[in-house]
C-alpha cells in the first residue's frame, strides 16, 4: 500500500540580526509653568498650527505635481509669517506626512485586493464545501453567499475609489488624528463633553516641533534647551512682541532634567549635535511635556557567530504573556522555562506600560544568564486579521489581532540595544508545531509541565542558533555504530536541509520498538524443529560415588574456608 503524499515543506529563512533603532526619544515634564508662560505656549502653538494646516493643503493640492520649487514656495509663504527655521520644520513635517499617507493609502490597496481575491474564490466553491489546508471552503448557507456576492461589490467599488485617488495622486490626511475626529459625532461612547473635545482637538492640532541642526548652539536654534535644562522658544514675527529675552526670543520659568537617558542628551548639546524638541499639552492633566530626540548611527553591528557563543533566550510572542527559554550554544534547555503576563486591554498608554513591564523583566532576567542574544520571531499578522479570510472566527481574529508583534519587536529592539544585547530574528513556520512534537513531552515532569508555548521557545531558540528544532533519535538496535546509518549525528548549524523531512527508513528506530514480524518470521527456528533436536540430544546421567569419595569431598568443603582464614 502506498504512503500518502505529504505536504511539501515551505523554505525555512536563516535567521538573522535585527537592526537597532534609528533613533531616540525622551520625556520629561515642564514644570513651574507660570500663566504667562502657558499663554504664550498656547499663542505660538496655535499660530504655527494654522500655518500647519495650510501648508499640508498646499502639499496635498499639488499631488504628483510636487518639485523643489512647489517646496520652495510654499517655504516663502509660511517664512513671511515666522521664521526661516519654523517654516523649514513645517514643511518637512508635512511631507513626511504626506508621505506616510501614501504608503498608508497602498497598504489599503493591497488589503483590499486580497479580501477582493478570497471572496472570488470562496463564492467560486459551492455551497457548504469544505476548505483544504491552507485554502479557505464554500460559504455556508446560500443567504451567506448572497451577503458575500454585496460585499464583493462594496470591496470593488472602494478598490476603484482608492486606486484612482492613488493614480491622481490624493491622499486623506487628517491633522489631529481621524479617531478624535470622529468622536465628535458619538461624544457619549468616547466619554466626553464638548469642552473636553474642543480642547484635545484645538491642542492636537498645535505646531511645535523644531528640528535640530547640527553645528548649531546647542543643536537647535529655534527651541533651545541648555545644558542646565533652561528652555528658550523663537517666537515667529507676528508674536515677536511677547519676547522677554534678547533677539525675539522667550525664556520659560520651567526647567527640564531627562532623568532617562540626561547624559547622553547632554554630551549631544554640548558637542552642538542636532536634537529635535516638540512641545505639547496633555489635556486631561492640564500638564507640559517636551519631548527631545536624535538619530542614532553610531551602533556597532555585533556578528551572528558571536551572538550565538553563550546560548540565547527563545521567546514565544502571544496575546497575553511571553514564553520565555534559555538555551545553551548546543541547543540544549538551561534551568526553568520563564512566563511575563501583560494586559493589552484598556488604553494605548496601559497597554504600552504593560509591555514596557514585560519587556524589562525579560531583560533583567537576560542579564543574570549572560546571554548576548534573545531570539524572537519575524511575526506579521498584517493579512491574517480581515474576516474575508477567516470568515466568523472572530475570536481568532481577535487573538491575532492582540499579538503585539509591531509594537513588541520595536520595543525590545530599542530596550535591548540600550542593555547591549542583541536580537536575532528567526523565520516562524512550524515553531509551535513542532515545539510541542519534539521538546513539549520531553522537558515535561510530574511537577513541571512544559506548556505548547514553552515548548515552542525552545523552538524557537534552537532555530536562532542554527540547530534544527527535531531532537536527535537514539541509535539503531542492532549496534550503537555506523553499519545502520549514524542516526545521532546531528547537522551542524550552516548545513542546507537540516530542517527539511528525513527520508525514512525502514525497520525499527528505537530499542523500544519491536523488530520487524517478517524479519523475524522468516529468521528464527520453527517450533516443530526445536522439538526435534531437543529430542536428539543426549542426557548423561551422574556417576556413582563411592563412600570413601562422599567422605573426602566433606572434609574439601569444611576444611577450605579455615585454610583461606
Amino acid at each position: 500500500m502506498a504512503e500518502p503524499k505529504k505536504k511539501p515543506l515551505r523554505e525555512i529563512a536563516r535567521p538573522f540580526v535585527a537592526d537597532g533603532p534609528s533613533g531616540v526619544s525622551i520625556r520629561d515634564r515642564l514644570k513651574g509653568l507660570t500663566p504667562e508662560d502657558d499663554k504664550v505656549l498656547r499663542l505660538v502653538g496655535e499660530h504655527m498650527g494654522r500655518l500647519a494646516s495650510r501648508d499640508l493643503a498646499a502639499r496635498c493640492r499639488d499631488g504628483l505635481e510636487h518639485s523643489t520649487d512647489t517646496w520652495a514656495a510654499r517655504k516663502r509663504e509660511v517664512t513671511a509669517q515666522s521664521s526661516s527655521r519654523w517654516a523649514g520644520s513645517i514643511t518637512s513635517n508635512t511631507h513626511n506626512q504626506w508621505g506616510l499617507s501614501r504608503r498608508a493609502q497602498w497598504a489599503h490597496l493591497v488589503s483590499l485586493d486580497a479580501g477582493i481575491r478570497t471572496v472570488r474564490l470562496r463564492l467560486s466553491l459551492p455551497v457548504g464545501a469544505k476548505g483544504s489546508k491552507g485554502k479557505p471552503g464554500g460559504y455556508r448557507s446560500q443567504h451567506e453567499w448572497f451577503q458575500k456576492k454585496r460585499r464583493l461589490a462594496i470591496l470593488q467599488g472602494e478598490y476603484e475609489r482608492v486606486r484612482t485617488m492613488r493614480e491622481a495622486g490624493r491622499v486623506s490626511v487628517v491633522r489631529g488624528g481621524r479617531r478624535l475626529l470622529k468622536q465628535r459625532h458619538n461624544l457619549t461612547a468616547a466619554g466626553k463633553t464638548k469642552t473636553q473635545w474642543r480642547a484635545e482637538w484645538d491642542a492636537a492640532r498645535w505646531f511645535l516641533t523644531a528640528d535640530g541642526e547640527c553645528g548649531k548652539r546647542y543643536g537647535n536654534e529655534t527651541i533651545r534647551v541648555t545644558p542646565d535644562g533652561e528652555i528658550s522658544v523663537k517666537l515667529p514675527a507676528p508674536l515677536a512682541h511677547l519676547a522677554n529675552a534678547r533677539h525675539g526670543r522667550y525664556t520659560l520659568a520651567a526647567k527640564v532634567t531627562f532623568p532617562y537617558r540626561g547624559e547622553e542628551w547632554r554630551d549631544r548639546i554640548t558637542s552642538n549635535r542636532a536634537v529635535a524638541y516638540r512641545i505639547h499639552l496633555d489635556t486631561a492633566s492640564g500638564r507640559w511635556y517636551l519631548d527631545a530626540s536624535w538619530t542614532r548611527k553610531d551602533l556597532p553591528v555585533i556578528p551572528l557567530d558571536a551572538l550565538r557563543a553563550d546560548g540565547v533566550i527563545g521567546v514565544d510572542t502571544n496575546a497575553d504573556h511571553l514564553a520565555a527559554w534559555q538555551l545553551d550554544q548546543h541547543g540544549n534547555p538551561v534551568g526553568q522555562p520563564r512566563r511575563f503576563d501583560y494586559d493589552l486591554s484598556g488604553t494605548a498608554t496601559h497597554r504600552d506600560a504593560q509591555l514596557r513591564h514585560a519587556l524589562t523583566r525579560l531583560l533583567h532576567w537576560a542579564k543574570t544568564t549572560g546571554v548576548q542574544a534573545i531570539a524572537i520571531e519575524d511575526l506579521d499578522f498584517t493579512d491574517s486579521k480581515t474576516r474575508e479570510k477567516h470568515g466568523r472566527k472572530k475570536r481568532f481574529r481577535k487573538l491575532i489581532s492582540g499579538i503585539p508583534t509591531g509594537k513588541l519587536r520595536a520595543r525590545l529592539v530599542s530596550m535591548c540595544a540600550q542593555a547591549g544585547i542583541g536580537v536575532i530574528a528567526v523565520d516562524p513556520a512550524y515553531t509551535s508545531i513542532w515545539g510541542a512534537e519534539h521538546w513539549q513531552k520531553p522537558l515535561s515532569t510530574d511537577r513541571r509541565p512544559v506548556s505548547r508555548h514553552q515548548a515552542a521557545g525552545v523552538a524557537i531558540a534552537r532555530r536562532a542558533l542554527g540547530h534544527r528544532i527535531r531532537r536527535r533519535t537514539a541509535p539503531p538496535h542492532r549496534h550503537q555504530s555506523d553499519a545502520g546509518g549514524h542516526r545521532t549525528a546531528q547537522a551542524r548549524p550552516g548545513d542546507r536541509g537540516r530542517e527539511e523531512t528525513r527520508p525514512r527508513i525502514p525497520g525499527p528506530r528505537t530499542r523500544s520498538v519491536p523488530p520487524d514480524a517478517e524479519r523475524t518470521r522468516a529468521t528464527r527456528t520453527s517450533k516443530t524443529a526445536r522439538d526435534v533436536r531437543s529430542a536428539q540430544v543426549r542426557v548423561q546421567d551422574s556417576p556413582l560415588l563411592t563412600d570413601q569419595e562422599r567422605f573426602d569431598w566433606y572434609l574439601w568443603g569444611v576444611c577450605s574456608p579455615m585454610l583461606n582464614w
